[in-house]
C-alpha cells in the first residue's frame, strides 16, 4: 500500500492539484506601468483649504415637468410639512 507520496521505485512527484495565485491588481498595475503604484485609501485631505463657488442663476431654472416629478413623488411629504394646496 503506497501513500500517494510517490510512485513503486520510490520516487516522489508533486501534487496533482497545483493552485496558482493569480496576481493582485496593484501587481498587474505594477508589470503595466514598470513601477510601483500606490493603492489603497488616499492621503487625507485639508478640507480648510477647498473652495466651494456657486454659479448658479438665481433662482436655479427648473422645467415644468421637473416639478411635476417631484410633486408626484413627494406630494405626501410636501403636504406634511407645508399644508395641503388650497
Amino acid at each position: 500500500m503506497t501513500d500517494g507520496s510517490g510512485d513503486d521505485d520510490g520516487r516522489s512527484f508533486a501534487p496533482r492539484s497545483r493552485h496558482i495565485r493569480p496576481p493582485t491588481a496593484a501587481e498587474q498595475l505594477e508589470a503595466l506601468l514598470g513601477y510601483r503604484w500606490p493603492m489603497g485609501r488616499p492621503p487625507e485631505h485639508d478640507l480648510s483649504t477647498w473652495t466651494v463657488t456657486d454659479d448658479w442663476p438665481d433662482p436655479a431654472p427648473m422645467t415644468e415637468a421637473e416639478i411635476e416629478v417631484f410633486e408626484r413623488w413627494f406630494g405626501d411629504l410636501f403636504d406634511e410639512l407645508f399644508g395641503p394646496e388650497k
